[in-house]
C-alpha cells in the first residue's frame, strides 16, 4: 500500500457542529476540493463561494504527506491514552477525493470511530455504513449521496432550499447559518425555519463561539 494522503492539518479539539457538537474529536483535514480551488482569486467563479476553511497545501498543524501507517500512527498519538475509543472526523476541502477503503479498514482495525464530512458530490468507494456520514449540499452542485446519518445545510443559499432535501434518507437534518456579514440575520432565519419545520435542528458553529480551532 503506497498511497500518500495529502493532509492540510490534524489536531485534537471539540466537534463544533451538528449531531456530535461538544464531543472531543481528532480532526483530519485533507487538502483539495472539487468545488473550489481554495484560492481567493478563484472564489467568485467557484461552485462553492462561501467556504471559510483553508485547505490549500500541507502547511497546517500536523500537515504533510502520509502513508497509511504513518497517518494511523499520527492519529493514534493525538488521542488521550486513558481512553480507548478514539473518534476521528475527516473533512476538507472534500475528503472523498482521498479517503478510501484501505484507510477505513485500518482505522477500524485500530478501533477508531470514524466520521466523514462531505459535500455529497462524489460517490464513496468504501463502506459508508461503517462511518458517521455527514453531507453538506452546495448550491450549483449535483448531490450524489442521498442517504446518510446527517444532512447539514448551510443556509441561506440561493436556489438551495431545505424543502429540496427533506425526502432524502438521513437520520438528522440540520440548518447551519451562513457565516458572513449578515450572520445575525441568518441565525434568526434558521431559528425561525426550525421552529416552523421541526424536522430541522439548528446547528451553530460552537467552536467559533468558544474561540477554539
Amino acid at each position: 500500500m503506497t498511497t500518500k494522503y495529502k493532509i492540510k492539518e490534524i489536531y485534537f479539539t471539540l466537534q463544533g457542529e451538528g449531531y456530535h457538537t461538544g464531543r472531543p474529536a481528532i480532526f483530519c483535514r485533507f487538502t483539495g476540493c472539487n468545488l473550489w480551488s481554495g484560492r481567493e482569486e478563484d472564489r467568485q467563479n467557484a461552485i462553492c463561494q462561501f467556504c471559510d476553511t483553508d485547505f490549500v497545501g500541507m502547511d497546517g498543524r500536523g500537515g504533510g504527506s502520509y502513508t497509511l501507517n504513518e497517518l494511523i500512527d499520527r492519529l493514534s498519538q493525538l488521542w488521550p491514552e486513558y481512553d480507548d475509543k478514539p473518534f476521528v472526523v475527516f473533512t476538507g476541502g472534500e475528503p472523498l477525493l482521498q479517503f478510501d477503503q484501505y484507510l477505513l479498514d485500518a482505522l477500524i482495525n485500530h478501533h477508531f470511530e470514524v466520521a466523514i464530512e462531505t459535500n455529497g458530490t462524489i460517490i464513496p468507494d468504501f463502506n459508508t455504513s461503517a462511518v458517521w456520514l455527514t453531507v453538506s449540499p452546495k448550491m450549483g452542485s449535483r448531490l450524489r449521496i442521498t442517504t446518510g446519518d446527517e444532512l447539514k445545510l448551510v443556509y441561506p443559499q440561493l436556489d438551495c432550499k431545505p424543502c429540496q432535501f427533506e425526502t432524502l434518507t438521513f437520520d438528522h437534518f440540520y440548518l447551519q447559518p451562513l457565516d458572513n456579514e449578515a450572520l445575525d440575520d441568518h441565525i434568526a432565519t434558521c431559528l425561525q425555519y426550525c421552529l416552523d419545520h421541526p424536522k430541522w435542528k439548528l446547528s451553530l458553529q460552537r467552536h467559533k463561539i468558544l474561540g477554539i480551532k
